[in-house]
């Protein structure tokens, strides 16, 4: 009984609106169906039957990215088409199909064979001998090499803090070859940098961060100081006639 009743409540109510909008569309000269689209879209105009609707605005379309081009990877002077290191002593791997030299190549390598490939040409501008492996020349290479490959790594990947501090100990052991190298024999040292573009730059004579308490603190002495030099300029003054009386007397013993 109560769901008779709620039922035509709701009735009522929905044709008390319809009526409603049907007066409203007779005043506006429109159909009913037009107008209460127009009610339901408040976008869409509704005029003699006739609807303009705007284009759609899209606010999420956004402009791509540019993607940052950083500097080229040391390995991107070594051709897809060069053998693997393991490969370029055999006879055999020039005269097969080009398949397998495909399969041998470095277009099919990994990262650490090329960066093994680039480490011996390094060594092989620097070395004394074939047989050389030691030598501080030699080491820069390899270092240089090293830091080079970290470098680009820590580009794409700067939040790796474990490379990043090998790559800094990396360099202050070619820091401490090169200084040492600069001081035994220069022009090995000026050979080794030209053959493997390293720019050396002299480290500063002191470095201290200059706080405010430091500054304060330098400002101090420096007063101190000048004050004491002052007192002993003094000091010396008062003595000088002092030193001239005495100096008198005993040219005056002497000469008696």
């Amino acid at each position: 009984m109560f769901t008779n009743i709620a039922l035509r409540a709701v009735l009522k109510t929905s044709v008390g609106v319809l009526r409603e909008s049907g007066t409203l569309c007779s005043a506006l000269s429109v159909k009913p169906w037009t107008c209460s689209s127009a009610l339901l879209a408040p976008r869409v105009s509704c005029v003699a039957g006739s609807f303009a609707v705007p284009p759609p605005v899209r606010h999420y379309a956004r402009a791509a990215k540019k993607k940052k081009t950083g500097p080229e990877s040391q390995l991107s002077d070594l051709p897809p088409t060069m053998l693997k290191m393991d490969y370029t002593a055999v006879p055999l791997a020039q005269t097969t199909d080009d398949l397998v030299k495909r399969l041998l190549s470095l277009e099919l390598a990994s990262h650490r064979e090329k960066l093994q490939l680039k480490k011996e040409q390094l060594i092989a501008k620097v070395q004394k001998d074939e047989n050389d492996r030691s030598s501080v020349g030699v080491q820069v290479a390899i270092l240089t090499a090293r830091i080079r490959n970290y470098q680009e790594h820590l580009q794409k990947h700067h939040k790796d803090k474990a490379n990043k501090r090998r790559m800094l100990m990396a360099i202050d052991r070619r820091k401490k070859l090169l200084k040492n190298l600069r001081l035994v024999s220069y022009d090995t040292f000026e050979k080794v940098c030209e053959q493997l573009g390293i720019t050396y730059t002299f480290p500063p004579e002191y470095y201290r961060r200059a706080t405010r308490r430091w500054l304060a603190k330098k400002a101090f002495c420096i007063k101190v100081f000048k004050e004491v030099q002052k007192q002993r300029a003094e000091q010396r003054l008062k003595m000088k006639p002092s030193l001239a009386s005495t100096d008198t007397e005993a040219a005056k013993t002497r000469a008696v």
